[in-house]
């Protein structure tokens, strides 16, 4: 596969209807806010989910196309799969001494250890190909591809306005035991909610570090769009009520260092009020790139216009 050559950024524009999209487990779990502007937060690693649970979703199976960071697998076991491929067993269940010992052993062999397990772990997890990883075992062993920066960076996406967030208060008819049905017929409990609400995120994509590190590609780069797009198609929940990718504005350099800075080429899509009042759906607001809106849902852009 074809290294991407050309320095990316993108603007995400997402929305919440009646649903919490990122919930804080120290707030109770109340959706993310900025407690000094009460704007809304969705955390990078939120969406990083989302575009993981897609990409493994549409290629399961698929070699290459594997999900490093994933439920319920333990780290290790990726890990050494790696360290196999260069004759060491079990490496994640070595002491940091042992594991030091047949390392400086392989390169005493004339194996590239670093490069070894780091291009085995790039070439088959997708995620790792994209965003990076800290690699455990590597870092136990003091190899240098523990820490594996990745080509793709997001930030924190951030509400358009300052949300309201509801507290609804339910009930659940259904009895855990006899005692409980005994005492009484129903329980209460309670959920929260953004009854609207309309987020921005923004994110970067390094040429440079793809052909230095990853080797992200350009059929990563195709499926990494089509994640974003799709990424809350195939993770309905109830708690998070509708939830619905908006608009994607790619800006393409022409070179692996770019054109212009990339504030300048954020700073050129605006997400303004359209109506007044409460913010109740998407209509509520106009997305507009360099003073003109498009109802096209994907948009690349070339960086230098």
């Amino acid at each position: 596969m074809a290294v991407i050559k050309n320095r990316y950024e993108f603007v995400l524009i997402f929305d919440v209807e009646n649903g919490n999209p990122n919930g804080d487990p120290d707030a109770g779990n109340m959706p993310r806010t900025d407690p000094e502007t009460g704007y809304g937060l969705v955390t990078d690693v939120c969406l990083k989910r989302k575009i993981r649970n897609y990409v493994e979703t549409v290629n399961e199976g698929k070699p290459g196309y594997r999900i490093y960071i994933k439920d319920g697998v333990p780290l290790n076991r990726s890990d050494n799969e790696a360290f196999i491929g260069i004759g060491i067993e079990n490496a994640s269940d070595m002491g940091k001494d042992d594991l030091k010992k047949n390392i400086k052993q392989k390169k005493e062999d004339g194996i590239d250890v670093d490069n070894a397990v780091r291009e085995f772990l790039c070439k088959n997890f997708f995620d790792i190909r994209t965003f990076g990883a800290v690699i455990t075992t590597a870092v136990k062993g003091a190899l240098n591809c523990g820490q594996v920066r990745g080509p793709v960076q997001l930030g924190f996406a951030r509400s358009i306005d300052p949300i309201f967030p509801q507290e609804i208060t339910i009930t659940r008819v259904a009895i855990t035991t006899e005692a409980d049905a005994e005492k009484k017929d129903t329980e209460m409990g309670c959920k929260y909610i953004v009854p609207y609400a309309l987020y921005r995120c923004e994110g970067y994509i390094s040429a440079n570090l793809a052909r230095k590190t990853t080797g992200f590609a350009e059929e990563d780069l195709k499926l990494l769009w089509e994640a974003i797009l799709n990424m809350f198609e195939d993770d309905r929940s109830a708690a998070r009520g509708k939830m619905a990718v908006r608009k994607l504005i790619v800006f393409k350099h022409d070179s692996a260092l770019g054109d212009r800075p990339a504030h300048e080429l954020f700073d050129r899509v605006k997400c303004e009020r359209a109506t007044e009042g409460p913010a109740r759906s998407f209509s509520d607001y106009t997305i507009k790139v360099d003073g003109k809106s498009d109802q096209k849902i994907f948009e690349e852009i070339p960086a230098k216009s």
